[in-house]
């Protein structure tokens, strides 16, 4: 039986009676995951980075460093994102665990470390989610977040506010799609992303996806959570002023015939950047967890490529280690 939609708005294109659903109609065929899995197994995909594991992270992980008052961003790899203005913490996405899994045994491993442990985190003055696959939500860490920082104030989309608080969660605010609240000066905003929800078999879509726009007078960063490319996307900067900063996501794309409609590519991520007048931009989404069939090194080779065959300036379009931070007032690191 269908689980009730208690926020149902029936003006509202995104709300169904039982859940949620995306503004472009499209997904997966019957079939599709049987056939994804089976080509995946028979290839042997996905393959270690081109110089192993071991050198991939060598190259592209560092401690991360939280010192200085600027504001600034830290990379902590996959979703993972340390936002500091007006010097107030917010931390997006945060998974520390091994696994991407309810299960500590089996499900994606992590073959990059954290950028750091939570007892090296600054104190949190906000958490901003983009909704529930185990990627981007994961028990383990936030409850040891909340544990550590009992005040912490969770921005959730609809329907994960009461999973927050039965992990001890006292300051949760849900919002829709181009809800705003002001929390200490800054401004947050859920908008519109193109991707589902789910934890267990049996709540696909109960609860809304998101990404978060947290702006002041100086910056507006977008943060898109999980998305496939559409056009819903350009209707934020339309909706909200230009972007002054952005996380792409380029990764979990292959094979581009099952991922594109929930997870965008590098050439997709450029694209879209343009599109949006190529904010400062960095790639997230990559180089953690292996959920789909390209390698860890894929992603990045394929942004660079899609980046070189642009006919102007591309500096704005930055690529980052996990761990490694830049300000956003041009300071130097």
């Amino acid at each position: 039986m269908a689980r009730k939609n208690l926020w149902f708005d029936a003006a509202l294109p995104h709300h169904r009676p039982d859940g949620f659903t995306n503004l472009t109609p499209g997904g997966h065929a019957p079939g599709d995951v049987k056939r994804w899995r089976q080509e995946r197994k028979s290839a042997g995909l996905p393959r270690p980075p081109a110089e192993g594991y071991a050198s991939f992270t060598a190259q592209w992980w560092q401690h991360a460093e939280i010192k200085g008052d600027d504001d600034r961003v830290w990379w902590l790899g996959h979703s993972s994102i340390l936002l500091r203005l007006m010097g107030q913490y917010i931390l997006t996405d945060p998974v520390f665990s091994d696994r991407a899994s309810p299960l500590r045994f089996a499900g994606p491993q992590r073959r990059t470390p954290p950028a750091l442990t939570i007892s090296e985190l600054p104190s949190l003055d906000t958490i901003v989610i983009s909704h529930n696959h185990y990627d981007h939500l994961d028990a383990r860490t936030m409850r040891a977040l909340i544990q550590r920082f009992p005040h912490v104030t969770i921005f959730v989309p609809l329907g994960l506010g009461n999973w927050c608080r039965r992990l001890g969660a006292c300051n949760v605010t849900e919002l829709d799609w181009w809800q705003s609240v002001v929390f200490q000066g800054l401004v947050y905003t859920a908008v519109p992303a193109q991707h589902w929800s789910m934890r267990t078999p049996w709540d696909r879509n109960n609860a809304l996806w998101c990404g978060w726009v947290v702006e002041n007078s100086a910056h507006r960063f977008w943060f898109p959570g999980d998305t496939g490319y559409c056009e819903a996307l350009l209707t934020i900067p339309q909706r909200l002023g230009p972007l002054s900063l952005a996380a792409l996501p380029i990764g979990a794309y292959a094979p581009r015939w099952f991922m594109a409609y929930n997870h965008m590519d590098p050439q997709q991520a450029v694209t879209l950047w343009q599109q949006l007048g190529k904010p400062l931009t960095f790639p997230i989404h990559w180089g953690v967890f292996e959920l789909a069939d390209e390698s860890l090194d894929e992603p990045l080779s394929e942004l660079h490529n899609a980046l070189s065959e642009t006919a102007d300036d591309i500096t704005n379009f930055m690529t980052l280690k996990i761990g490694q931070s830049f300000s956003l007032q041009n300071t130097d690191e």
